[in-house]
């Protein structure tokens, strides 16, 4: 949404995301940390830098980070779709 709403064209997005876990002493655990990896492809060289910023803003709009009680952490990747 915050990419499209920016002229910026997303033509793929994968993630392969990393969490800290903390097991308490009756077994059980909680998440202490999640970090998104995000891989985000755009249409053309000129967008990867305004893709890159918005990643701060869609941090804040994020409805995993806002829905959990631990810090959710992204490490954006963001590269232009090349055809062959």
């Amino acid at each position: 949404m915050v990419c499209s709403e920016a002229g910026i064209v997303v033509t793929d997005y994968i993630d392969q995301a990393t969490a800290v876990m903390t097991e308490t002493a009756n077994g059980g655990g909680r998440f202490k940390e999640v970090t998104l990896n995000p891989i985000v492809m755009v249409k053309e060289a000129s967008m990867v830098s305004g893709a890159i910023d918005l990643h701060k803003k869609a941090n804040k709009l994020c409805f995993i980070a806002n829905s959990v009680n631990f810090p959710v952490l992204h490490v954006p990747q963001v590269k232009v779709t090349t055809l062959i």
